[in-house]
């Protein structure tokens, strides 16, 4: 089996005095998409803020394309490769959606051919092209922080919660989104609230609970299987269809 892309090991997250991650054990193969799943509080989010170094583990190694990224500060964890998209979108909606990305381009104006392939992406962001980005719908916001962290090539996207709040059509142009950034050859750790957008996107699957991994395996295993999914989640796919 090659290695793969992310592994955490034994990793712990306190923040203040808090113990949020209790030894948290997973793997992100190279390619696809990898969808973190669990209830909520399970330690989703602190998972991928600790990757990015936003909190720092307490313990534990977190290896990225071989080399343990743990106690790196967050620029340089940027620097290797990984994109993080959180919660927040963390767009600039002052600036323009041209301005964002160009801002998130720090190593030089963005070619014109990933320029038309990310707006290929998402097409609603060229009518707001010159517009500041605060005059973006939810759904538009979220397509903007994401075509901000591919403006740059990156080994490994780590996405939080993208369909969160969106109306049904903006869930299924998302959905429609990574499946072409999937195609494209990303890597691409998401973690998602929405089962139905999980099941459709999902090649992988990590389930959390209590700060630790308790399943790990293919997403279509899961979907098959709803006594699994009711043990582990609490609920059935098929409710969110």
């Amino acid at each position: 089996m090659p290695e793969p892309l992310l592994q955490l090991e034994g990793v712990h997250t306190h923040i203040g005095p808090y113990h949020i991650l209790h030894g948290v054990d997973c793997a992100v193969p190279q390619g696809g998409l990898t969808v973190l799943l669990g209830r909520n509080g399970a330690g989703k989010t602190t998972t991928l803020r600790t990757i990015m170094g936003l909190w720092q583990a307490s313990s534990g190694r977190i290896r990225f394309g071989g080399a343990d990224i743990a106690r790196m500060a967050t620029p340089d964890i940027a620097r290797t490769g990984i994109a993080y998209v959180p919660e927040s979108m963390a767009i600039f909606t002052d600036l323009t959606v041209r301005e964002n990305i160009v801002l998130a381009a720090r190593s030089g104006p963005v070619d014109s051919a990933r320029l038309d392939w990310m707006l290929g992406l998402f097409p609603a962001l060229k009518k707001f092209w010159n517009l500041p980005a605060g005059y973006l719908s939810g759904g538009q916001k979220q397509m903007l922080a994401i075509t901000r962290a591919i403006a740059e090539p990156r080994r490994l996207l780590l996405v939080d919660e993208p369909t969160k709040g969106l109306a049904p059509v903006m869930i299924r142009s998302m959905i429609e989104a990574f499946r072409a950034l999937k195609q494209s050859g990303e890597t691409i750790l998401l973690v998602e609230q929405n089962f139905h957008a999980a099941s459709a996107l999902g090649d992988h699957v990590l389930v959390m609970d209590d700060g630790k991994i308790v399943h790990a395996g293919a997403m279509g295993a899961l979907v098959a299987d709803r006594s699994l999914q009711q043990r582990l989640l609490g609920l059935s796919l098929d409710a969110h269809q």
